[in-house]
């Protein structure tokens, strides 16, 4: 069999790589150029940097209680669809359920319906039904982190059953036959060895409900808003604020690169777990 040639492999990464880098280095181009220079000079081409845009966007307390806003709905949303699939994998892995594989199925085809259709729902439910006096689940960080839960959670059972299912059940009964319980076999056998596939699954979740822009823009007003609905505001009738909104959205790829980075070992093995088996 021919070997790769490592110098055509090279140039291949490499203009793979100018093209995914190429999007993020057009929109840090915008986000320090004044409005007058976007439309004068190539966009693409930077002679000066203007900072302005993004000491606006800093020192504005709406947009910071927006960005607040996002990091706890999404952490909040991703720790608890990963707990939540974690227990829903085991029992579909360790126990003979009746018609599992069929319960499985089901909860993958909740996330084949399009977010437009949940939306009349969602607002019915969270304006009028679960309305206690004057609280309502609508704009509430509570209400967002739930309600991420209905699309994430399928796609986490889904990501997650994979890793599950590879752990040998012969280490959970050696576990029980030394005297383990249930949460103890859950707690110092399964999670320890599933830690690579709860991270993907962390990770992509978190990512989600992080870039979700059409169920925040419409059960949101202004105390749960996050900040990919706050990019809007910045398009009115009298123009579009290109470079403040540039700004806001590199601003915005920080927080998930700082998640990437840390879990990015954990990200690696568990794509891989369990591709190759003996």
């Amino acid at each position: 069999m021919q070997k790769n040639n490592p110098a055509l492999m090279t140039l291949l990464w490499i203009l793979l790589s100018l093209a995914t880098l190429f999007p993020i280095y057009w929109l840090f181009v915008i986000s320090v150029k004044p409005a007058v220079d976007l439309f004068t000079t190539p966009s693409i081409i930077l002679e000066k940097a203007y900072w302005a845009n993004y000491a606006k966007v800093l020192t504005d307390t709406t947009l910071r209680r927006y960005m607040i806003n996002s990091l706890i709905i999404s952490s909040g949303n991703a720790l608890l669809v990963t707990t939540l699939a974690f227990m829903a994998c085991y029992a579909l892995s360790r126990y003979n359920l009746a018609g599992k594989e069929n319960i499985f199925f089901w909860t993958i085809t909740n996330r084949m319906a399009p977010a437009a259709v949940f939306l009349l729902p969602f607002f019915l439910l969270f304006t009028q039904v679960f309305a206690i006096g004057d609280y309502k689940l609508y704009d509430t960080r509570i209400g967002m982190i739930l309600l991420y839960c209905t699309f994430n959670l399928p796609f986490a059972i889904w990501t997650l059953r994979p890793t599950i299912d590879g752990i040998p059940r012969e280490l959970d009964e050696a576990a029980t036959v030394d005297g383990a319980s249930t949460w103890q076999v859950i707690r110092e056998v399964v999670f320890p060895l599933a830690r690579p596939g709860l991270a993907v699954t962390l990770i992509l979740t978190w990512v989600f409900a992080w870039n979700e822009f059409l169920l925040a823009a419409t059960l949101t007003s202004f105390n749960a808003r996050t900040i990919t609905t706050g990019l809007s505001e910045y398009v009115t009738t009298t123009g579009t604020e290109w470079g403040t909104m540039a700004s806001i959205a590199i601003i915005t790829l920080i927080p998930a690169l700082i998640v990437f980075t840390v879990v990015q070992r954990h990200i690696i093995a568990g794509l891989t777990f369990g591709a190759v088996k003996e």
